[in-house]
């Protein structure tokens, strides 16, 4: 069996991961890693990922406490990008407070929001 070796450089370091609930397969957020971050999941079991808007590590759940524990992780036929299964610890994903970041649908021009509110960000993330 070959070893799986990730493509970072097509992205200039960085590939998308596409975050999954293991149980419900509902996608809860797409995220961005970078070799750091990939080396930090692998060895924590906790996922990792690289901020795009802060530019450096992200490691899920450290403000929330939301954090996602990895149960499985595909890599796609081009090596460049990563599906995470997780277990979502605290039951929400997105930072505003929704199980998945895709709580809203489009609806011609029009956003429809679906989901509910796991938690209130303003009391979790006390900005």
């Amino acid at each position: 069996m070959a070893a799986a070796k990730i493509d970072f450089g097509k992205g200039n370091g960085l590939v998308p991961v596409i975050v999954q609930d293991y149980q419900s397969r509902d996608v809860l957020m797409v995220a961005y890693m970078n070799e750091e971050a990939w080396e930090k999941t692998q060895e924590t079991g906790k996922a990792h990922y690289y901020s795009r808007s802060r530019k450096g590590p992200w490691f899920k759940g450290e403000e929330s406490g939301h954090f996602q524990e990895v149960i499985d992780a595909f890599i796609d036929c081009d090596n460049d990008t990563i599906l995470l299964q997780v277990n979502q610890i605290g039951g929400a994903a997105c930072h505003e407070g929704y199980q998945s970041c895709f709580f809203r649908r489009l609806d011609g021009d029009e956003l429809t929001t679906i989901g509910e509110r796991v938690f209130d960000p303003k009391q979790v993330y006390k900005k």
